[in-house]
């Protein structure tokens, strides 16, 4: 089967790369398709994987409504020459317009609610739409649930396990305490409205009595922050995360890598409302409320105080290893599933359909 991908953003890359490897191996033809945001370009390359790069990222609204465009007509460009069977990407606009020209199925994978404008592109032009078993929004007949959070195609421990050797790297040892703290763009189109932390310097003043921290941030840094920058390889950044005493920022991707890697996860956002956004987030109220991984607050006074009081608990990384057991144990590895039900497809999506059926 001949398999066309979009990757729009470095997260996609390792959810994506599994699932890619094993199709590669199966005998399927693969071709991805992506753009120039942040790190994307360089883990495909650390991943051995080619690719067609058809342009920059745009982070203005403007730049983004001419890019849509633009896009879907390179991206058409690309896909008449490919010929592809099938169209897979996660939450991509491009290729759910294309699918449609070139009169092929698209699946299109989702994990965020509130992405209002990504839903109204992509959805109503996606074939298949597989979501996490706890996704708050119902799409109908096709609507594909599976146990599981998109982070687990890359986390789940048959797919990953943590390389200690980038503590050696940072001068850290095995019983060093320290936080990672994230700051975001807030370029993205689902992040208009939305704001994080008041005061960055005071919530890393208040967490250096705790452990040392660093920082990884979308934004350019404060100068008095230059300090603290984290430099490895972005490969390596989730081993850290698994070795951290604790996990805070605005970046809502990395909350859940956190928690599912067993290091405390804290998040800060704010809607317009002043509401934190997390209660409109299937994944993040499963993982608060159902496993106590993660807490999610719309002001850093409350995350802070949240975060103190975890980091003043010397058991606290124990616990949180214990909970992402518990976890574990309801969860399937996700890349494994991906790859049985793209590379099967559309007979395993009938076959979704019949089981949903009996369980009715």
């Amino acid at each position: 089967m001949r398999i066309l991908i979009d990757i729009g953003h470095p997260a996609h890359v390792h959810f994506f790369k599994g699932t890619i490897r094993d199709l590669m191996q199966a005998g399927n033809d693969i071709l991805i398709v992506t753009r120039n945001k942040e790190m994307t370009l360089e883990l495909l390359e650390r991943f051995g994987f080619e690719y067609i790069n058809i342009g920059d990222h745009r982070t203005r609204m403007a730049g983004k409504a001419l890019a849509l465009l633009q896009f879907d007509y390179r991206i058409l460009r690309v896909a008449q020459k490919f010929k592809p069977d099938l169209l897979v990407a996660l939450g991509s606009p491009y290729l759910a317009h294309v699918s449609k020209v070139i009169r092929r199925p698209y699946i299109t994978f989702l994990d965020t609610e509130d992405a209002n404008l990504l839903l109204r592109l992509t959805t109503p032009f996606s074939d298949t739409i597989c979501t996490p078993s706890c996704f708050l929004r119902d799409f109908g007949r096709r609507h594909v649930r599976f146990d599981g959070y998109k982070e687990l195609a890359y986390l789940h421990p048959e797919e990953f396990s943590p390389d200690p050797s980038v503590l050696d790297e940072l001068d850290l040892t095995g019983d060093d305490r320290f936080i990672i703290v994230r700051f975001i763009s807030w370029a993205a189109s689902h992040d208009v409205g939305l704001k994080g932390m008041s005061d960055p310097v005071h919530v890393v003043r208040t967490l250096e009595d705790y452990g040392r921290v660093f920082i990884s941030s979308e934004r350019p840094p404060a100068p008095e922050f230059e300090d603290y920058l984290l430099h490895i390889s972005p490969e390596k950044f989730h081993s850290l995360l698994a070795y951290a005493s604790l996990y805070i920022g605005e970046g809502g991707t990395i909350t859940t890598e956190a928690a599912l890697l067993g290091t405390p996860a804290i998040h800060i956002e704010a809607n317009a409302r002043g509401e934190a956004t997390g209660n409109t987030s299937g994944n993040f109220l499963e993982i608060r409320d159902t496993y106590e991984l993660m807490y999610f607050f719309p002001d850093q006074d409350a995350a802070l105080e949240k975060a103190v009081h975890i980091l003043e608990n010397p058991d606290s990384k124990k616990e949180w290893q214990n909970k992402r057991d518990r976890l574990l144990a309801d969860k399937m590895n996700v890349s494994a599933w991906m790859t049985e039900f793209i590379g099967n497809y559309p007979e395993s999506y009938r076959n979704y359909l019949d089981d949903r059926e009996v369980q009715r």
